[in-house]
């Protein structure tokens, strides 16, 4: 079983490596680039990148699909759903920004709207599955109707956790691919029989995103857009909460967290003192304006998330879920 794991991960590296070039020439043939703020002035020379570069490790979740056990397939299936309309959200928003050529596609409201619409459908169907339990290392908590607001919050805080966290070349990417390789190795170690296929689905996104991050490294010759961004945020949440690992996920996800209260503090303070807390928001465009290299922010936050994700591992197998 676990060399089937790994022949996903290899096969999908494979498939990802040969379609991102044919996704870049589209999106270029599209003049689908990205649109850079105006204050955001150490990325102007990343004008006309071009964007939903996403498609990359969407399509090969896609091809993933074909490496799945035959048993218990649904959660596989409608993670897969879930991914693919978030993926739908984000390209409206790319395709907007394309279009009009300008930075603001879809109006806050609307993202949330259809962010939590998405997540609503999730919530009814762990509620309704029984699955309302949330596991935490060795602990197991039944927070009954609760799990409904609760999915949501999930879903939603991290759809828009990693899209804020999409500022720099290969960091949402890089970040991602730690945090679902770790939390496919514990879907594949000890989670139960129905979620081997989402251990499966998990390690077929890293073989997509390793090859995305080919072309997503500093300098990036493409973005992953709103399109990758939400589709990943849609992925991680959706597993997260379909497994009731709801709690490894802000710890995993630490990195995703920081960019999400550093961008909340900001806003909220600048709002009540019209100061500013850090120079800019979220916190990697803060050490960004400190003059850190956007490499070295990235390395730190990939190391971070790797040194966290571990650790939670290693507690998970040996203390068990």
């Amino acid at each position: 079983m676990t060399v089937k794991f790994l022949i996903c991960f290899l096969f999908c590296l494979i498939f990802a490596s040969l379609i991102a070039p044919v996704v870049l020439w589209f999106c270029k043939k599209l003049k689908a680039s990205q649109s850079i703020l105006h204050y955001v002035d150490k990325h102007a020379s990343k004008e006309g990148t071009p964007t939903m570069g996403g498609l990359i490790f969407l399509l090969t979740l896609i091809f993933s699909s074909c490496f799945m056990f035959e048993y218990s397939q649904f959660l596989a299936w409608f993670t897969l759903a879930v991914t693919f309309a978030y993926a739908l959200l984000g390209f409206l928003d790319d395709f907007l920004k394309v279009h009009f050529h300008h930075n603001e596609g879809l109006k806050p409201y609307q993202k949330i709207i259809g962010q939590v619409g998405i997540a609503l459908i999730v919530a009814v169907y762990v509620y309704f599955s029984g699955r309302t339990s949330l596991s935490f290392f060795a602990w197991e908590f039944d927070v009954g109707w609760g799990i409904i607001p609760l999915v949501v919050l999930v879903l939603v805080a991290t759809a828009n956790s990693v899209n804020l966290t999409d500022g720099l070349d290969g960091l949402a990417g890089g970040v991602s691919f730690v945090y679902v390789l770790v939390f496919g190795v514990i879907l594949a170690c000890v989670g139960r029989i129905e979620y081997q296929n989402l251990a499966m689905l998990c390690f077929g996104l890293c073989g997509g995103l390793a090859g995305f991050l080919m072309f997503n490294c500093f300098p990036a010759k493409i973005f992953m857009g709103d399109t990758g961004s939400l589709a990943l945020g849609g992925f991680i949440g959706a597993v997260a909460a379909l497994t009731g690992l709801d709690l490894l996920l802000p710890i995993m996800g630490i990195m995703f967290v920081l960019s999400a209260v550093s961008d909340i503090i900001q806003v909220l303070h600048f709002k009540r003192t019209r100061k500013r807390v850090f120079l800019m928001a979220p916190l990697h465009h803060h050490f960004e304006q400190k003059g850190v290299h956007e490499n070295r922010i990235v390395i730190v936050y990939i190391v971070i998330t790797a040194a966290v994700s571990i650790s939670v591992l290693a507690g998970v197998l040996a203390v068990g879920i």
